[in-house]
């Protein structure tokens, strides 16, 4: 388990989101090349990496955010973000969805998860950092990149 104590909550973030860039840019190039069962094979992995990052993510910043007054609408916001990616994955991973509306879902999924990151990284953190002293975010980067590993080793 690769577990850098250095890293604050939003070093450990930005390094996921990093991961989660380069996963949603290989899908959609293959949605792009018409790759329908390469596609398809490939998107479990996107889908245990957000699982994973959501999960620990809420946990370990919108939850000590929202103990602030100022974070609240912050982490309402952010939260009902990761809902909406949520429902996409749950169509995603139906079964029964027609393959045209899994692309077309798949492609809305991949504009949401760079939506939401670019939000994340140039507005949420910033003000998340003047909220959290920097101990409670260097102890919250451990956890959540703790948490996020344990997530991944349980469900992928």
């Amino acid at each position: 388990m690769d577990i850098n104590t250095e890293h604050t909550i939003f070093q450990a973030l930005t390094a996921r989101h990093d991961i989660q860039r380069v996963l949603c840019d290989k899908l959609e190039k293959l949605i792009k090349n018409n790759e329908l069962q390469q596609s398809k094979d490939f998107y479990p992995q996107l889908d245990i990496e957000l699982k994973a990052h959501a999960t620990a993510e809420e946990r370990h910043l919108y939850v000590p955010v929202m103990s602030h007054d100022d974070g609240m609408d912050l982490s309402r916001h952010a939260i009902a973000e990761h809902h909406e990616m949520d429902e996409m994955m749950a169509t995603l991973n139906d079964g029964r969805t027609s393959d045209d509306n899994w692309l077309k879902t798949c492609e809305a999924l991949i504009h949401e998860v760079r939506h939401h990151l670019k939000e994340e990284e140039n507005k949420f953190f910033k003000d998340a950092k003047t909220l959290l002293d920097k101990e409670t975010q260097q102890r919250l980067g451990s956890l959540y990149q703790v948490e996020h590993h344990e997530f991944e080793k349980n469900h992928g």
